[in-house]
């Protein structure tokens, strides 16, 4: 089931954030080593199917499916409830890692990809084309309920414009807005060709969870926060790869591991 705690120290998040002076104003510009301002929420319904018209609607990849024994995955809600299939989508093995050739937008997790504690989950990405729009790309951790419902991860992405996202999502219907994309300069932008290679790490440790691109942390969140009921109240669960509609991404290095 959704972990209820964490949703909740979310929405205590946004009420805090809510109490701020002009939450609209962008924030300055931050130094490479520098986190982004703190950290906001908004719980956001997502739009129907019907809703969803768009200028650059999802492909059907030839040949499609999940290719990798022991690897599983979910397309968006919203896809799937226009019809939309993992066949529509294609997850292989290449060389030392994978390889996302994306119809709609999906995550992707191996079960025996399990954590608690602390511990870091990493991956190196190369997109290798210039997608319509700007769409993310990235790993996801405290997996629960992932085929359900009441599915629970919290997601951090990057995109070709050099930003990055941080979110949670609380069910098919929510998602808790904790940082909107952000312009950093550890992200790598794509280049002339539309390629661009980011490595991306979530590195949960005893008193915060940092997010790295690069090696280069750009923001933190107050462990408290991500297990509000106690130690991996939150963020114990399945990690895994999340990769956003008509992307053609290379994925090496994945990994969760216990921290020493």
């Amino acid at each position: 089931m959704r972990n209820p705690l964490l949703s909740a120290a979310l929405l205590s998040v946004a009420t805090a954030a809510c109490a701020a002076p002009n939450p609209q104003a962008p924030a300055p510009a931050p130094s490479p080593q520098a986190s982004v301002p703190a950290t906001t929420s908004t719980a956001t319904p997502m739009p129907t199917a019907a809703a969803n018209t768009s200028a650059d609607p999802d492909k059907v990849i030839a040949d499609g499916g999940i290719k990798v024994p022991g690897w599983t995955g979910r397309l968006d809600p919203r896809a799937a409830a226009s019809g939309r299939t993992l066949a529509d989508t294609k997850f292989i093995g290449m060389g030392d890692g994978f390889h996302i050739t994306a119809g709609p937008a999906a995550t992707y997790w191996n079960p025996a990809n399990t954590a608690r504690g602390n511990y870091t989950v990493q991956a190196t990405f190369t997109q290798t084309k210039a997608s319509t729009h700007p769409e993310g790309y990235g790993v996801f951790m405290g997996g629960t309920n992932l085929e359900a419902p009441n599915q629970s991860y919290g997601y951090f992405l990057v995109r070709q414009d050099g930003k990055f996202l941080i979110n949670h999502r609380a069910s098919d219907t929510v998602i808790h807005k904790m940082v909107d994309w952000t312009a950093h300069p550890a992200i790598k932008a794509i280049d002339a060709s539309g390629k661009a290679t980011n490595s991306l790490a979530i590195v949960l440790d005893t008193d915060k969870v940092s997010f790295r691109v690069n090696g280069t942390e750009v923001h933190t969140l107050p462990r408290a926060v991500a297990d509000p009921g106690g130690p991996n109240s939150g963020t114990a669960g399945i990690a895994g790869i999340r990769v956003n509609h008509n992307l053609d991404v290379h994925i090496s290095g994945f990994a969760v591991t216990a921290a020493q």
